[in-house]
């Protein structure tokens, strides 16, 4: 169970996961040997997964995402497992969610334009027979995007 000081020193990460034991102690009113020993339990209790670049995907060329959702033909293991192996080897998948309603799965591609996700849609979704059904969603703009959960 997170205590406040846990949320605090999460909330501080959040914003900025390069700042140094130093500051985040003196944001978060701890001296920096405990707050290094609970930033350790966090980490190793998996509360904090990891750290990563935020990578502006225009810079890197790959400016578009796709939502896709898909439908199986069937729920059944055998499907269910075709499908997921898949998603995990295809690159170009961002995020994938199982999802209940009339889809089963909801991707979001990111891909460098129609072509490419045309090609990726060809070359690799389409060639699943576990799949009856795709429907793809270009995102026009992204309006709010933020890693990590709501403050806390």
């Amino acid at each position: 169970m997170l205590d406040p000081i846990d949320r605090r020193i999460l909330a501080v990460l959040r914003e900025d996961g390069r700042i140094t034991n130093q500051e985040l102690s003196a944001k978060v009113g701890l001296s920096p040997t405990p707050c290094l020993r609970r930033l350790k339990r966090l980490e190793e209790s998996g509360v904090i997964q990891g750290y990563a670049a935020i990578v502006d995907p225009k810079a890197y060329g790959l400016p578009f995402s796709v939502f896709v959702s898909v439908r199986l033909i069937q729920q059944n293991q055998e499907h269910i497992g075709e499908f997921e192996k898949a998603v995990e080897s295809w690159s170009e998948v961002a995020e994938c969610y199982l999802m209940t309603g009339t889809q089963d799965y909801l991707l979001r591609i990111v891909t460098d334009g129609i072509e490419g996700y045309e090609r990726f849609l060809k070359q690799k979704v389409t060639r699943l027979k576990c799949i009856q059904s795709v429907e793809s969603n270009f995102a026009l703009a992204t309006l709010k995007k933020r890693s990590g959960l709501p403050p806390i």
